[in-house]
């Protein structure tokens, strides 16, 4: 199993990449909280991998820290009806912060805000990840430190995470809303990083 890769970021997607290594084009797919971490492309680039084995096809799946790599197979091993695609999506909307501390608390509304991700399924990973994130891997992230994200980082990533579902919540489709959103924070200023103003920007791209 592929467990780690390391090699030149050869193109890029919102939500798939292409890692050269030593001449071989490896397809990963990422949730987007990996994605604002990339670097360049023709840059090196270092990601935890997750290796899906399925009968017509081996998936990898990557992640710009471990502590998302170990909440992506929490998702998809311990949760019925969370395959990787969906287990993505949820490292996508929210951070692993808000994903402990809705898990901790019990506050499954707080998931089901997420695209593809109902009632039923919020409880089920609320029920069956409680006791399993109890462990020291994952204590760090109580107090919202996330091995990798520094402070304005994280405003950022907060941001955008709010401002997603915010914007899904009104109805426009999560894939455009993602795309809309990180685009935007790309040309703004740290100054300028909060929710209300990546929803109002995302807004009118969305309506454009």
């Amino acid at each position: 199993m592929i467990s780690s890769l390391k090699g030149i970021l050869a193109d890029v997607k919102m939500t798939e990449i292409s890692v050269d290594v030593n001449g071989v084009g490896y397809e990963v797919f990422i949730p987007l909280s990996t994605f604002d971490k990339l670097p360049k492309e023709g840059e090196k680039v270092s990601l935890f991998i997750h290796t899906n084995v399925k009968e017509d096809a081996i998936q990898l799946f990557g992640f710009a820290t471990e502590i998302e790599k170990k909440l992506f197979r929490l998702l998809v091993g311990h949760v019925s009806g969370v395959g990787p695609r969906l287990a993505l999506n949820v490292l996508s909307s929210v951070s692993p912060e808000t994903l402990y501390s809705a898990v901790s608390e019990g506050n499954a509304k707080a998931l089901g805000k997420v695209s593809g991700i109902g009632k039923k399924t919020a409880d089920r990973i609320v029920l069956e990840l409680r006791n399993k994130m109890k462990a020291g891997d994952f204590l760090a992230l109580k107090d919202g430190k996330n091995a990798g994200s520094g402070g304005a980082e994280g405003a950022q990533s907060k941001s955008c995470e709010d401002a997603i579902l915010a914007l899904t919540q009104l109805g426009f489709k999560y894939e455009n809303v993602a795309k809309a959103v990180h685009e935007i924070v790309k040309d703004m200023k740290p100054s300028e990083m909060n929710t209300e103003n990546v929803i109002r920007k995302a807004l009118e791209s969305l309506n454009s």
